[in-house]
C-alpha cells in the first residue's frame, strides 16, 4: 500500500487520514527560498508553523507525522541544529530534508540529527539527482522522495512530469530499492483530475514500486463544494485503482508506461509552445 501524504495544519483533518490505512501527515515549515522558486506556479506555499507540529502529532494514533524542515545552510548550521532540535521535542516521527545539492549538505544534516528519526532526502534539484550515488549511503535515510515541482524547474523543464519522461524517476527508484529504501514521488490528483490524470500518475507508481505520493488539494474539495465525494471517497477511489493497477499483466503495464509517457510529451510540448 502506498502511503498517501497529506499536508495540513488542521487537526481535523489530520484525525480523519488517522482513521485511515497507509496515510502520512505531512507538517511543512519550509520557507527559505519556496515563494522566489516557485513563483508564478499553482503550488503550495506553507504557512505552518513549528506550533502545528506537536498540535498535529496530538491528534495522531496511527499515522506517521512527517515534517519538512528549511534547506540545510552551511554557512549557519545552528539554525538548522536548532529547528532539527524543535521538531523533535514536537514528535516529528520523520525529517524532510529539502533542496540540498551535493552529499556534504545530506551528510551534514543526518550528523545533526544522528538517529533520532528517519531522514527522507527531497531530491528536487539537477546537483542532488547529479550526485545521487554520492549521498544515497548516508546513516539514516529511511525514503528517497522525488519533487517534481523543483526538479522540473532545476532541470530546465516545462512540465512537472518531464523527469519521469527523461527516466530520471526510473533511475532514482531503482537506486533507492536497490539499497533497501523505500521511495516515492510528486502529488497526485483525483484519479479522473489533473492535466495528467490522477490514474495515470497512480499507474506509474505501481510500476516504479513507489511507496509514497502527496495528495493534492482536490481531494480536500469536498469541503467547499457540494455534491463533491468526501475526502475519504476520494481516497477509496484511489485504493481501489491502485489494487486493481497492482493486478496488471506485464504487457499492460507497458502499455499505461507508453500511453502516460505519450501524454507527458504532448503536454510538455504545449507547455514550450506557450511559454
Amino acid at each position: 500500500m502506498i502511503d498517501l501524504l497529506t499536508i495540513t495544519n488542521l487537526p481535523e483533518l489530520a484525525d480523519r487520514c488517522d482513521q485511515m490505512p497507509g496515510m502520512r501527515v505531512f507538517v511543512d515549515l519550509e520557507r527559505n527560498g519556496k515563494a522566489a522558486r516557485q513563483h508564478g506556479l499553482d503550488t503550495f506555499i506553507s504557512t505552518h508553523s513549528m506550533d502545528d507540529v506537536g498540535r498535529i502529532k496530538a491528534v495522531l494514533k496511527q499515522s506517521r507525522l512527517m515534517v519538512r524542515v528549511n534547506p540545510y545552510q552551511a554557512h549557519n548550521p545552528q539554525a538548522c541544529q536548532a529547528e532539527v532540535e524543535a521538531v523533535l521535542a514536537q514528535g516529528a516521527d520523520l525529517i524532510m530534508l529539502p533542496m540540498f545539492t551535493q552529499a556534504q549538505e545530506l551528510q551534514a544534516f543526518a550528523a545533526i540529527v544522528a538517529g533520532r528519526a528517519p531522514i527522507v532526502p527531497l531530491l528536487e534539484t539537477a546537483g542532488a539527482l547529479d550526485t545521487l550515488e554520492a549521498w544515497l549511503d548516508t546513516p539514516g535515510i529511511d525514503e528517497v522522495f522525488v519533487g517534481l515541482n523543483d526538479l522540473h524547474l532545476s532541470l530546465g523543464c516545462r512540465f512537472m512530469f518531464e523527469p519521469l519522461l527523461m527516466g530520471h524517476v526510473d533511475r532514482v527508484a531503482a537506486a533507492a530499492k536497490g539499497r533497501g529504501l523505500r521511495f516515492g514521488f510528486g502529488g497526485i490528483a483525483r484519479m479522473d483530475e489533473g492535466m495528467l490524470p490522477g490514474h495515470d500518475v497512480l499507474a506509474e507508481h505501481v510500476r516504479l514500486g513507489s511507496r509514497a505520493v502527496i495528495l493534492s488539494r482536490t481531494f480536500n474539495r469536498a469541503d467547499t463544494h457540494a455534491g463533491e465525494k468526501s475526502f475519504e471517497q476520494a481516497v477509496a477511489s484511489l485504493r481501489v485503482a491502485e489494487r486493481d493497477l497492482g493486478q496488471r499483466s506485464q504487457e499492460r503495464v507497458e502499455k499505461d508506461r507508453l500511453h502516460t509517457h505519450e501524454l507527458i510529451a504532448e503536454l510538455a510540448e504545449a507547455a514550450k509552445a506557450a511559454a
